[in-house]
This record gives C-alpha cells, structure tokens and sequence, in this order.
C-alpha cells in the first residue's frame, strides 16, 4: 500500500523523478499547494476528490445559513463522532449541577480529546448500547441517524449518521444544551490531541485546514489503514479495529447494508473561529485499500476547499510527501529523537525551510529540512515530493 522508505540507484532515480513530476502536476490542476491567505475565503463550492464519497455541511450560526451542503442527508456509518452522542447521553438529566464524577471525567475526557475506545466501549456496554442512539434520536430530533444495524448491535461505530446531523447535534451543544455540559464538550473538543488513544494522527481536516480557534471530533475506520504511528515511534499502539471498537474483530459487513460498512471512511466534524462562528461536518468514504496518508490528504483539500465563514487559513505551501515512518525533529538534525512520524504519503504544509544535518538516501543526499507549523518541528527536505533540494517557492526561517 506504501512507498518503502528507501528508494535505490537507477529505479530509486526514475521513481523519484515520477513522483516530483506527479506532485507538481497535482499543484497545477489541483491548486493545493497554492499558498493561502486568511482574509480570502475558499469559493462556496466543496471540491471532492476523485473516488470520494462526501457528505458535507457547514453552517454559520451568525447568519443562521447553510454555506456548504453536498449530500447532507446521506447516512455514513459514524466511526468516533458517535462519541458526542455518547457524551451527551451520560449528561442527560444530571442537572442543574451537572457534576461528573472523577471516575467518569477520566474517561470522558480522553474520549473527546483523544478519540478513546475503551472509554466509548464503557459507555455503550453500561448504557444500553443502541439505546442510547434512540435517546438521541428522540431528544436531539434527528432524521438521519440510527442504530447499528441487525447483527452489528455491539458496535457503536456503526451508528449510522448524516452532516447534516451532526449539524444539529452542534447547534443542541452550542445554542440549548445547560452552560455547563456546552462548556464540558466543547471544552475538551478546543484540546483535541494530535495523536488519539490508538496513535493516530488525529489533525486532518478542520485542525489542518484553519488555525485556531477551531474544535474538533474526528472519525476513522478502515481495515487498509496501518497501525497508528503518530508520537514517538517507540510508543506505537496496536491497530485499531474497522468500527473504532477493540473490544472484538469487527466483521466484515454485508454489501445489501444501506449504510456502508466496509469502505475506508474519515470523517472531520466541529466549529470553526471566534465564537464557534461555524459549524462543519464533513463525511467520507474513500476507495477500497485507500492508504490512510492519501485519505487524509483527500479530506483535508475537501475541507479547505470550502466556504467556512470566520475560518483563518493557516500561512505556508501544501507539499506532498514520499515514504512510511517520516520523522518530524524539533530541528534539522536527527540528533534528538523524534517527535511524532508522519501518516506515509500525506500531504504537509510547509511555512520556511533551513540548512541542517546532511541526510543521506541513496543515491540523493539533502541538507535543507522544511518547517511543519502544524506539528512544531522539521522533516528533512528529501521526503518532500520536489526535484529541488531547496524548496523554490518557500521561504527561508528567521535566523533564531
């Protein structure tokens, strides 16, 4: 499904100069490496890669309007955005204080920053399972959400849910639900963690398309997906199940289901600037055997591609990347240990770039490294799908 990680002689030559010339005609009919501005605002047309299945919606609660929808009504399986439900069910009736207790905050909590699935495995086990999707339903006035299906009730990422949906269930935080379980959700959301409980890099989407303010709940499930490598290398988790949940080998689904169970799906879900301005969700399924490095590469022109009032676009040019297990430094040199390892293939957003350590991968030598201001550090030059050494259109850093 991947690149290796090193690419040799003659064949390592010709497939490099291949995937410089793909990467550059990406940038031409694609404009993804385009660089952004904050003041200018994507066209209010969602941009959906071939081979993506997408439900999109995207709401501005200043004007009370719709600025995106793409089959806002089609029914997704939910994967972990089905852990605002979740949330929302344990808090239901616990007022007027709304207390948590220790023992449930220590779950709750890492469920909404961190995407956990033993917490997710707790609550719908001790809380009714699809029982608690019917609450919902009922409570929430949900049209397009539902159960997992017969013979899948013990798997909540199955839910099946639309974007439009998870619009509302946004709008019930946010403008009816009791301050403190607004401040509880949507707090823990603005500390969403790079790297999940299963050691996935969770930032795709919303969290790579705007800076902050933003919120987020993301989704993920896939059997083509690798283990999660996001954090040090050394601190890897196992797999995650195809469902989100570990507690069983999720099954393979039936192709008759009128939710698709099988398909690799990612799915970014939150608010968007001041004031929680807007609401996005974003729902996709991506081909059989899609990597996890090209899905979200995929989701992630999707979202910036939209019409996102109150959205700030980060600064910086968005370059694909070559091999599995890239290191992102603290700075250009490989003498301290990695901070995190790239998804494999996926695209960055490089802000400047600098002279470092020489790195060395036959027959190709580099000595300039690229600046991730997303993840804080540096990846050496030589796994960025460019035939310059230098980057030609980024900026040098500041001296420091």
């Amino acid at each position: 499904m991947h690149r290796t990680a090193r690419l040799r002689g003659t064949a390592g030559h010709v497939w490099r100069t291949l995937l410089a010339s793909a990467a550059a005609l990406l940038v031409l009919t694609s404009g993804a490496a385009t660089p952004a501005t904050a003041a200018v605002q994507a066209p209010a047309a969602a941009q959906i890669p071939d081979g993506v299945t997408a439900g999109v919606a995207v709401f501005d609660r200043q004007t009370g309007t719709f600025t995106e929808q793409v089959n806002a009504g089609t029914q997704f399986r939910s994967a972990s955005v089905v852990k605002l439900l979740l949330t929302l069910d344990f808090l239901w009736n616990r007022g007027p204080s709304y207390v948590i207790p220790a023992a449930d905050r220590a779950r709750l909590e890492p469920m909404l920053r961190s995407s956990d699935d033993d917490a997710a495995n707790y609550y719908w086990s001790n809380y009714g399972g699809s029982a608690i999707i019917n609450r919902m339903v009922r409570e929430l006035s949900l049209t397009d959400t539902a159960p997992p299906p017969a013979g899948y009730e013990g798997y909540w990422g199955y839910t099946a849910l639309s974007a439009r949906d998870t619009v509302k269930i946004y709008r019930y935080i946010l403008d009816t639900a009791p301050a403190p379980v607004r401040e509880f959700v949507m707090g823990n959301l603005r500390q969403s963690t790079r790297c999940a409980s299963d050691k996935f890099d969770q930032h795709f989407g919303i969290a790579g398309a705007f800076d902050r303010p933003w919120a987020v709940k993301q989704g993920w499930a896939g059997s083509s997906y690798p283990k999660g490598t996001c954090g040090p290398p050394d601190t890897a988790a196992a797999t995650r199940a195809t469902t989100g949940a570990r507690t069983a080998a999720a099954p393979e689904g039936r192709a008759a289901d009128a939710v698709n169970l099988t398909r690799p799906a990612l799915h970014t879900t939150g608010t968007v600037g001041a004031g929680d301005r807007t609401i996005v969700a974003v729902l996709t399924l991506h081909p059989d055997g899609t990597s996890y490095g090209k899905a979200y590469t995929d989701i992630g022109r999707l979202t910036r591609s939209l019409n996102v009032p109150g959205g700030v676009r980060p600064t910086g040019k968005w370059y694909g990347t070559w091999s599995e297990h890239v290191n992102v430094r603290r700075d250009p040199s490989t003498a301290n240990p990695p901070m995190t390892q790239l998804p494999a293939g996926v695209e960055v957003l490089v802000g400047c770039q600098k002279q470092g350590q020489t790195v060395s991968v036959p027959p190709y030598t580099n000595d300039w490294w690229a600046y991730l201001p997303q993840y804080g550090g540096y990846i050496s030059n030589i796994y960025i799908s460019s035939p310059d050494n230098r980057l030609p259109d980024v900026p040098d850093c500041a001296a420091s």
